[in-house]
């Protein structure tokens, strides 16, 4: 027990020191360098021409990033103990297409209404979500069917977002940085937005961390200890769809992120939601991170979406848990 805290504690501390490692990385990203000890003092002591530049550019992606990393993160983590099925992620059965196309008929029309895109997002991803429920029951629910009837709606709400934005000419840069998963243009202005939401939703998903962990015991055995099961898991669907539509209506539509993080977590702190859940915080903000950066310093002076790089190694992670997860085949 106590050599799993130590592991468990270190994971925490390497974790949060390669964040800070990729977040120095990602700031010095591009034409404009700045070091540690001249970011210090241009944010906190003298006003630097430089600083003042990366903070405006740089900034809003990064912090971005790192929020709409841990929602996915931890959106996947709770999807997970929902339905008991490993190999979910909220792009992969579906809610962040719906989310993306709510957002994007919001976006193209009704452009005064920003503040509140996040919120139709919700109402798409809600929508979707019981399309996909609806679809694969079949005298029950059977994973291999959710993800089946999550990918064909997934791809169809894909797909009419894609036609939207070519109706357009493609020309409404926010449809199209949320249909193809760009965040290269994001100000200040939207960093307010993520910050309105996806804290606050963080925090209470840590308060279902306990109902997680009864979620793993056979529904009988939870309900013999008076635990509403049903009740809870509408409660944590709700939480883990409300986070992966609101990443989604800020940094378009990524897969992936809530399958990779929660298996490479579950790794190095165990089943237990209580820490599962805070470490795939800090791991989802560190791995977007990564691929933002990786995207924007792979093929220079051009970017590739973080989207893009997610969807190269999210597909043969995905094949390979399919194949090892025998079991999952009814």
């Amino acid at each position: 027990m106590k050599k799993k805290r130590i592991k468990s504690a270190l994971a925490f501390i390497f974790t949060a020191l390669a964040l800070l490692i990729v977040f120095f990385w990602s700031v010095n990203t591009g034409s404009l360098k700045v070091s540690g000890t001249q970011l210090f003092r241009g944010l906190f002591i003298k006003y630097d021409e430089m600083v003042a530049a990366v903070y405006n550019l740089r900034f809003p992606r990064i912090i971005i990033s790192m929020l709409v990393g841990a929602a996915l993160a931890v959106s996947g983590v709770l999807f997970q103990a929902v339905l008991k099925n490993p190999l979910t992620d909220p792009g992969i059965i579906g809610i962040s297409g719906g989310a993306g196309f709510t957002a994007v008929l919001v976006t193209a029309f009704f452009p005064g209404l920003f503040y509140f895109i996040p919120l139709a997002a919700f109402a798409g991803g809600i929508a979707a979500f019981l399309l996909v429920y609806s679809l694969s029951w079949k005298g029950g629910l059977s994973p291999l069917r959710i993800i089946l009837v999550g990918v064909a709606v997934s791809t169809m709400f894909a797909g009419l977002s894609n036609l939207f934005n070519s109706m357009n000419g493609e020309n409404l840069s926010g449809v199209a940085a949320i249909v193809n998963g760009n965040i290269t243009m994001k100000t200040w202005e939207d960093v307010n937005i993520v910050l309105y939401y996806i804290p606050g939703c963080l925090v209470i998903s840590l308060a279902f961390a306990g109902r997680c962990n009864l979620l793993a015991l056979d529904d009988k055995t939870a309900r013999s200890i008076g635990v509403n099961v049903s009740r809870v898991r509408i409660l944590i669907s709700l939480a883990a769809v409300l986070l992966a539509s609101i990443s989604t209506a800020a940094a378009g539509i990524i897969s992936f992120v809530g399958l990779i993080v929660p298996h490479i977590a579950r790794i190095f702190v165990g089943g237990d939601h209580k820490l599962l859940l805070p470490y795939s915080m800090i791991l989802g903000a560190l791995i977007f991170l990564l691929a933002d950066t990786v995207g924007r310093t792979i093929a220079q002076p051009y970017e590739v979406s973080a989207a893009v790089i997610m969807a190269v190694v999210g597909g043969p992670f995905f094949i390979l848990l399919l194949r090892r997860s025998s079991r999952y085949g009814s």
